[in-house]
């Protein structure tokens, strides 16, 4: 079967990135202008995985990333940690001096805040994509105009980087997972991460009950992250990722949440990203 990857962004973006190294250079790339445009091509059968962003270790989760992953019922089968480095690129030939305007991702100007706090008389426009801002200015022979992205966005788009790694917090990671509509079964000894989601009744510590459970078998949280259940004010919705050793640890624990809780679902079952990449 040919694999078709829709992603968030266009060509040198992160997501981009994060497909070729998780694919492995295989596959043909969809872009997609929106997080809702990746998972409608996946819906419509255009694309037959999906990359897209959860958390970023600066900026915390994107929770409107979890909610469109639960209300379309795609099922995540993988993830991939991304160390995200920001350069300063220009067309050849351009020098800091030249530069009337910053061009990126309101994110991604945000994280190199302390880099251009020093040119305070640049002007600082937000973009859609990182390798968007970069593809104008090659596209369009933009001088006098910056763009704040990746390495390889500079290499594909033919940029001249003056700064390197601007970014104000040097350890900068971003967790993407991996998407498809139906689940892909792994051998259970292979998984050892869960994506959960349930919902509780408002009786006085479910919560503390549930994550107890889960403690005594072995699960260790990696993330926890409540979203308002819009049709029932000051109820809540909990996300949770959780890895363990044993699949079996995973599977008893399963068992009692759906016992526990008012709504049990699986977002996805599968292996472990490796962090230090």
């Amino acid at each position: 079967m040919d694999i078709t990857i829709a992603i968030q962004g266009i060509k040198g973006s992160f997501h981009h990135q994060v497909a070729q190294e998780y694919f492995k250079k295989k596959g043909t790339i969809l872009e997609c202008n929106s997080f809702e445009s990746v998972v409608k091509s996946m819906v419509e059968s255009k694309a037959n995985n999906g990359i897209m962003a959860l958390e970023n270790s600066i900026a915390g989760s994107i929770i409107p990333n979890y909610a469109l992953i639960d209300r379309n019922n795609l099922h995540i089968i993988g993830e991939h940690y991304l160390d995200i480095q920001l350069d300063f690129m220009v067309l050849k030939g351009q020098s800091i001096d030249d530069i009337k305007e910053i061009h990126s991702h309101p994110i991604a100007l945000l994280q190199c805040g302390v880099f251009l706090s020093q040119y305070p008389t640049i002007k600082l426009v937000e973009s859609s994509d990182t390798a968007a801002a970069a593809q104008n200015i090659k596209q369009n022979n933009l001088k006098g105009i910056a763009a704040l992205a990746s390495p390889v966005a500079a290499q594909l788009y033919e940029l001249e980087t003056l700064f390197s790694a601007i970014h104000t917090v040097k350890s900068n990671k971003t967790r993407f997972v991996v998407l498809k509509t139906k689940n892909k079964e792994l051998p259970k000894e292979e998984i050892n991460k869960a994506s959960i989601k349930f919902e509780l009744d408002d009786t006085p510590g479910s919560l503390a009950t549930v994550l107890n459970v889960m403690n005594n078998c072995k699960l260790n949280l990696t993330k926890i992250q409540s979203m308002p259940i819009i049709e029932s004010p000051f109820q809540y919705s909990f996300f949770v990722d959780a890895v363990f050793e044993k699949y079996k640890h995973y599977e008893k624990a399963k068992k009692l949440l759906e016992i526990m809780t008012t709504h049990f679902k699986v977002l996805g079952e599968y292996k472990r990203g490796n962090q230090t990449q």
